[in-house]
């Protein structure tokens, strides 16, 4: 799918596929560097990840492993319940391994922050938090985040791994979706 294709569903494009392209090979870069000499574990949050987490581990220059998690707290709304549920656990034990979440997008941060503190409490060496977005003015917590590929306005934003009902993840880029789709 491109932008022609869900126009009138798109207030505006915030960042190409291009843009995207380029900053996470910025990113990876700074990853293999900061990562030298040690395994790394990249693990992707599910579905959202999927994108991100793909070309970030083309653009590593190093060898990882692999794990995907599923986390939920939004039940059947758009708003978070509060309640965070696994609903796909990890294959990979993370006993003195880096470990390195990688998301598609942070609003609020709760959900991160109760994954980061879960994978903590299972004995990595480190856990860090690559993020492709974030919304810095949803933030509820407190979060430190490694690696961010773009800061985003605080607007309800598709492509790239981000659905709205399980649609527009297919887009190469990221837009803002307009009010009358999701009003």
């Amino acid at each position: 799918m491109d932008s022609q294709d869900v126009q009138a569903d798109l207030k505006e494009i915030l960042c190409t596929k291009e843009q995207i392209q380029e900053r996470i090979e910025e990113l990876a870069a700074q990853i293999d560097k900061d990562y030298e000499g040690r395994d790394l574990l990249i693990v992707g949050v599910l579905k959202g990840a999927v994108m991100v987490m793909a070309d970030l581990a083309r653009a590593l220059h190093s060898h990882v492993t692999m794990d995907w998690m599923a986390v939920s707290s939004y039940g059947s709304g758009t708003q978070s319940s509060g309640v965070v549920r696994i609903i796909k656990d990890l294959e990979t034990d993370l006993m003195g391994k880096h470990v390195l979440i990688v998301e598609d997008i942070i609003d609020s941060g709760l959900t991160l922050s109760w994954l980061k503190a879960n994978l903590e409490s299972r004995g990595p060496a480190s856990v860090e938090i690559f993020t492709m977005f974030r919304k810095p003015e949803a933030a509820k917590v407190e979060i430190d985040v490694k690696y961010v590929g773009k800061d985003i306005p605080n607007e309800f934003v598709v492509g790239y791994g981000l659905d709205y009902a399980e649609k527009y993840r297919n887009l190469g880029f990221v837009g803002s979706l307009a009010p009358h789709v999701y009003a």
